[in-house]
């Protein structure tokens, strides 16, 4: 079972330098596993699950893995600082490789998008996004492209949003957003390959 596994990844290990770098913001544990938070995991999943490349490296308080994407060896990390402190990750790897902002690309959660729909943006502010306000701080840049994932917003008023975003999705809204996960990850491409303005074009809904 083991030499199948490595087998059906053994043409998928990136070499040569790191040119970019792809984050999907969430919280780590099962008890997060699905949540709105978590968007950003969820979708740097599923381009896992396409490119067929494996995700176990402890790095940079991360979990990482690498492939090759649109011909550039792509760094893939899944923070495990939790949420507010995502920029801590984020700043390790980016001083570690020497990758500037604008080659990393972070994937996260918006409450002021419905389920099922999408937001590319070449920069910007964090939107109140815990994850992204800690990067920007941290770093003290605003120019991160980002994919932004509907989760929609909280219900009732009188909800707490963090009682919002780390409720799960319901069966009907995975189906909603499996086509938006697709997206995501046909984006990553493009933009990987420097074609922001193309995927925003294709994707922005």
């Amino acid at each position: 079972m083991i030499s199948r596994i490595k087998s059906y990844f053994a043409g998928y290990q990136a070499s040569g330098p790191v040119e970019f770098i792809v984050v999907g913001l969430g919280n780590p544990g099962s008890e997060y596993e699905y949540t709105r938070h978590n968007a950003g995991f969820l979708a740097v999943d599923k381009i896992r699950e396409q490119e067929r490349f494996e995700m176990k490296r402890l790095k940079f308080r991360s979990i990482c893995g690498d492939a090759i994407i649109s011909g550039k060896r792509v760094l893939f990390m899944k923070p495990s600082t939790y949420m507010n402190k995502s920029g801590e990750a984020v700043r390790d790897a980016m001083g570690f490789y020497k990758i500037p902002p604008e080659r990393t690309l972070i994937i996260f959660d918006d409450v002021s998008l419905d389920t099922g729909r999408m937001r590319i943006r070449q920069k910007g502010s964090d939107g109140g996004q815990k994850g992204m306000q800690n990067i920007i701080y941290l770093t003290g840049k605003d120019d991160f492209p980002r994919v932004r994932i509907g989760i929609g917003g909280k219900p009732h008023p009188d909800m707490k949003m963090s009682a919002w975003v780390l409720s799960r999705f319901s069966k009907d809204e995975m189906k909603q957003l499996e086509p938006i996960l697709e997206n995501a990850a046909r984006a990553v491409k493009l933009i990987v390959a420097g074609d922001i303005l193309d995927a925003m074009n294709r994707f922005n809904r």
